[in-house]
């Protein structure tokens, strides 16, 4: 086993290990979510954390890790006799994103269940987490189907696994750390609200800082055991620490006049629910204990919401993750006196970490901090008239580059997926076979057996039992006879869209529309696990404003500070969504692509411009590409272009009143194949 990096050897990062340790101090907190950038320290803090953790008694050789003073009765290893606990280290399990649901949690042999009644369970990795640290690491990219397991073990504290009428239970609480890179996707609203707190990370931009850093990790990696020698006595100093922060913990008193403040915080930041509410509670009593104070104070509340708060406010993943300290403030002023005296104004009111890893200071300066996210108080009327002489016929001189236009209020918008049976990753958008879903059929297992038939192996084995010998009421079954379910689900799609920014599009406006739209349909990918990309065309070319990623966010930002004007090349925007779709069939074939071409249909500059478009519409047609035209056209008269292109790509064309998901203009528009309507 390799020796791990020192959690008191971290350089900087204060919020991070105040985050860590205070779930050290009380596992009740709820885990932590570490977001930032990759190289900061992330991972290598919370395999560290291990180390600092008190010792854990357990029952001996329970694998389900029993408390002997109060062991679980329903254990699949009890019931356990009194006896003599013996000590353990606590354990950091590792969560791999790719994990299969038997490996997170546990496999029971069904063909020994059904032939010889026998619960033979093998645990899983919430088994080994019990009383310890669950990390997964890139949480975000988690499968949804895992995400639910997860969700479901953090709100009842025990872990379920039912084949067919025969179930296992255990106790599974553990404390949830994951880490993640926002430029990858967002999480799912549900498993966000179950981390306690929330912590943003970034690499210092100090000289001395980062040659410290660079120093340290290059001596580690040269004699790891030598290096966590030299800090061993602080790693026992914080050691202590966090053990005398426990025992104190108890006898910290949470007064009416705090809790008052702790709801009133919430009240004012809007958040939803009340676990907010119990988690800075729970916060601040260890913020208190960890300072070895018997009174929670205004500065440990303060403290509490930096960390507890800021994931819990956003809306949608358009929104920038913090808090308004200015608005906190006064909050606080205002929902009871400062009872221990102290300075709103200190920008850093939390315990001294000193060298031990404690402190921190609040949210983080964020990588894209001064940038306003789309909202609804940004509308058509505060973006910029269109120059006066800006064209919006085909043939006609392009005008000039404008600037960037805000987008109007998202809405929701009707489903659109792809025609078929697809085989992609889960998700929510088009109907796939899948591990998840209704039972569509059996098939005979090709490996390991992960979801019986019971009827189709009972169908199977019935036929065999006078051959077989049977004599008692048991069926006979042997593994021949076992068939495997198959399912019907739903996965996520490449969902790539091309966007028209010509000069035509910011005629009388509409790009503000426009952007509306798209931005409706990006947070519907989100809401349905799609990766997406953006193609945009204006002047002379079309660039990819962003390669297919799982992050919705950056998406939407490209499309925030996209300019307008110029001609419409079409054709070159839809030969440059082929590119990127040929390239994607490559690294992910089983992804399918859903092609959005968001435009009026008016292409123009160079030699027959409309005719050089229907030819690119043909080329994603011929590969099979489901499609979607986003009919930007308005006014009183109405070239029809985009229907005409839609038919070129042989999909489906959609006004922006269409797409609605209210709209009274008709019900769900599907898709349409290439070669379907043929």
């Amino acid at each position: 086993m390799s020796t791990p990096y020192p959690f008191t050897a971290i350089v900087g990062q204060d919020d991070l290990r105040l985050g860590l340790l205070l779930n050290a101090v009380s596992p009740a907190v709820g885990g932590v979510l570490v977001r930032g950038e990759k190289g900061t320290a992330k991972s290598t803090a919370v395999r560290a954390l291990a180390a600092l953790m008190p010792e854990v008694p357990v029952v001996p050789g329970c694998r389900f890790s029993c408390d002997p003073g109060s062991p679980d009765p329903a254990c699949p290893d009890g019931p356990h006799a009194e006896a003599a606990g013996v000590s353990r280290a606590a354990r950091t399990v590792e969560l791999p994103v790719g994990a299969s649901e038997d490996r997170l949690v546990g496999a029971l042999d069904i063909e020994r269940a059904l032939s010889e009644g026998v619960k033979a369970f093998e645990p899983g990795l919430l088994a080994d987490a019990h009383r310890g640290i669950l990390y997964v690491d890139e949480v975000n990219l988690l499968h949804d189907h895992l995400v639910d397991l997860l969700l479901d073990a953090a709100a009842m504290g025990a872990s379920y696994v039912e084949r067919e009428g025969v179930s296992v239970r255990h106790a599974a609480r553990f404390l949830l750390v994951g880490t993640m890179n926002p430029e990858e996707g967002e999480l799912r609203p549900q498993l966000l609200d179950r981390f306690g707190l929330t912590v943003e990370v970034s690499a210092s931009r100090d000289t001395d800082e980062r040659v410290e850093v660079v120093r340290r990790r290059l001596a580690y990696d040269d004699d790891p055991e030598g290096f966590a020698t030299r800090w061993a006595e602080e790693e026992g100093a914080l050691r202590e620490r966090i053990a005398a922060a426990r025992v104190l913990l108890p006898r910290v008193v949470l007064s009416d006049g705090v809790l008052r403040q702790i709801a009133a915080t919430c009240a004012a930041f809007e958040v939803d629910g009340m676990r907010a509410d119990i988690v800075m509670a729970r916060t601040a009593t260890a913020l208190a204990a960890w300072a070895g104070r018997e009174e929670v104070t205004a500065d440990d509340v303060r403290q509490a919401a930096l960390l507890s708060l800021p994931h819990r406010r956003r809306r949608n993943p358009f929104d920038a993750p913090g808090l308004d300290e200015d608005k906190l403030d006064r909050t606080l002023d205002e929902a009871g006196p400062q009872e221990d005296g102290s300075d709103d104004d200190d920008p850093d009111p939390g315990p001294d970490g000193g060298g031990d890893g404690g402190g921190g200071g609040g949210v983080p300066p964020q990588a894209d901090g001064d940038r306003t996210p789309p909202s609804a108080s940004q509308s058509d009327d505060t973006s910029s008239p269109a120059p006066e002489g800006t064209p919006d016929t085909p043939g006609r001189p392009a005008g000039g580059e404008q600037q960037p236009v805000a987008a109007a209020e998202p809405f929701r918008t009707k489903m659109l997926s792809v025609p078929g049976l697809g085989e992609g990753a889960a998700g929510r958008r088009s109907r796939a076979r899948t591990e998840h879903g209704r039972t569509t059929g059996a098939v005979r297992p090709q490996g390991a057996l992960t979801k019986l038939h019971l009827a189709a192996t009972v169908q199977a084995a019935a036929p065999h039992q006078r051959v077989r010998g049977r004599s008692g009421r048991g069926l006979v079954v042997r593994r021949d006879d076992l068939r495997q379910a198959t399912r019907e689900g739903r996965e996520g799609n490449l969902v790539l869209f091309v966007v028209d920014a010509s000069g035509s599009m910011a005629a009388r406006q509409r790009m503000s529309a426009v952007k509306g739209a798209v931005l409706s349909l990006l947070l519907d990918a989100y809401q349905r696990r799609d990766k997406v990309g953006l193609v945009t065309f204006r002047g002379k070319e079309a660039d990819v404003a962003l390669p297919p990623t799982s992050s919705v966010d950056a998406a939407a930002a490209r499309l925030e500070s996209l300019p307008t004007g110029g001609r419409t090349p079409l054709a070159a925007g839809l030969l440059k969504a082929h590119d990127v779709l040929r390239v994607e069939r490559l690294r992910d074939p089983s992804r399918r692509p859903l092609l959005v071409v968001v435009t009026d249909g008016r292409a123009t500059g160079g030699p027959e411009p409309v005719a050089l478009a229907g030819r690119a519409g043909r080329l994603h047609r011929s590969e099979g590409t489901a499609s979607v035209v986003v009919d930007c056209e308005s006014g009183y008269v109405r070239l029809g272009l985009a229907g005409e292109l839609a038919r070129e790509l042989g999909g489906t064309a959609v006004t922006l009143d269409e797409l609605r998901a209210d709209s009274i203009a008709g019900l769900v528009k599907d898709v349409t194949a290439a070669g379907r309507a043929a």
